[in-house]
């Protein structure tokens, strides 16, 4: 439990900051948020594989600099960055400089390579990379009274809400640009500003190279008319309580995130881009090499639960380029370049 008491009104993004990242919150948990749910990193060493590539490419579109930095944004216990690490050419490794950013406590055990920090770095030549960060950022929940007015809505540490204050000046302007509401009693909607400005301080750390959001999302008239709010304890979706008991969050509006040159794509388009394809071994290895068929087998398996429509592969990857070449001719290219919808699924 955090130190909120039993009867204290507050908006969500107060509450779920407390929740999650203050004293006792979940956050700060021992089993750390692998305990909790299960993200690309978890499902298959292939993620962290393909965003290793994505740091070669980058490296390639800075002209290989003598100090390439590789920052994984909302680290977790490590598991992403010590696994990119892991996947780099042994000359790449030896040139990249690895930092962790998380709140939590450095986990026992971290590769000494890994530099943990509480911030990102100033000055990043290289990638930033924030898988599932953004979803964590809290942020107000706006619903819609009886006279369609958008109000804020306030919430117990149990989790009982009740509407507050009409939203006003930046939040009321963001609202009506990206995630407008119809005026209709009980419609919901994540007041997205929080992550929009946390992006850009993010993406300010970058000097040359590239930052990639990678979470849950939806876009401007695709909207969900309830939100997205939700927890998710021990593997399971839950009731989102802002007790510390369970992780809080909510799909993020990219679109809104996007700075001048941002590009959003879908999972499943940005790791083809960097070789996973999810085909199927031919059938005739089995007869010749079974153990690698089988190999192989799993790895596809892998690859079609990261690209898969419906699941991961639907996940908005925000492609942030800073000071380097992006034409469809360079080492990025393929990531940036537009690609018609129906080439995405």
């Amino acid at each position: 439990m955090t130190d909120d008491t039993a009867g204290e009104w507050r908006g969500w993004r107060a509450a779920a900051e407390s929740a999650l990242y203050g004293p006792g919150g979940f956050y700060h948990r021992p089993e750390g948020p692998a305990g909790h749910f299960r993200t690309s990193v978890h499902a298959s060493p292939l993620f962290a594989g393909a965003v290793a590539r994505l740091l070669g490419r980058v490296d390639e579109a800075l002209g290989r600099p003598r100090a390439l930095d590789f920052v994984d944004m909302a680290a977790g216990r490590g598991e992403l960055v010590t696994g990119v690490l892991a996947a780099l050419p042994a000359d790449l490794a030896a040139r990249t400089r690895a930092y962790a950013v998380e709140r939590a406590d450095r986990p026992a055990g971290l590769d000494h390579r890994i530099e943990w920090l509480t911030e990102p770095p100033r000055g990043i030549t290289g990638l930033l990379f924030a898988n599932e960060w953004l979803d964590n950022v809290p942020v107000e929940i706006a619903e819609t009274d009886a006279a369609g007015v958008a109000r804020r809505v306030l919430v117990r540490p149990d989790g009982t809400e009740r509407l507050g204050e009409p939203l006003s000046g930046a939040e009321a302007r963001w609202l009506a640009r990206w995630w407008p509401l119809p005026a209709e009693e009980g419609l919901r909607a994540e007041v997205g500003l929080p992550r929009d400005e946390a992006w850009a301080a993010a993406v300010a750390t970058v000097e040359r190279g590239l930052a990639v959001a990678v979470d849950y999302a939806h876009a401007v008239g695709a909207r969900p008319l309830f939100g997205t709010l939700t927890g998710f304890r021990a593997g399971r979706e839950t009731t989102p309580v802002p007790d510390g008991s369970c992780d809080i969050t909510a799909h993020v509006a990219l679109d809104a995130c996007a700075l001048p040159g941002g590009r959003v794509r879908t999972q499943r388009a940005a790791l083809r881009a960097l070789g996973i394809a999810g085909a199927r071994p031919p059938l005739a290895l089995a007869s010749t090499q079974p153990a690698a068929y089988v190999r192989a087998l799993a790895s596809a398996g892998e690859a079609a639960e990261l690209t898969a429509p419906g699941g991961l592969g639907d996940f908005g990857w925000l492609l942030q380029p800073v000071a380097v070449p992006d034409a469809p001719d360079t080492p990025l290219g393929a990531l940036l370049v537009d690609v018609p919808d129906h080439e995405e699924q």
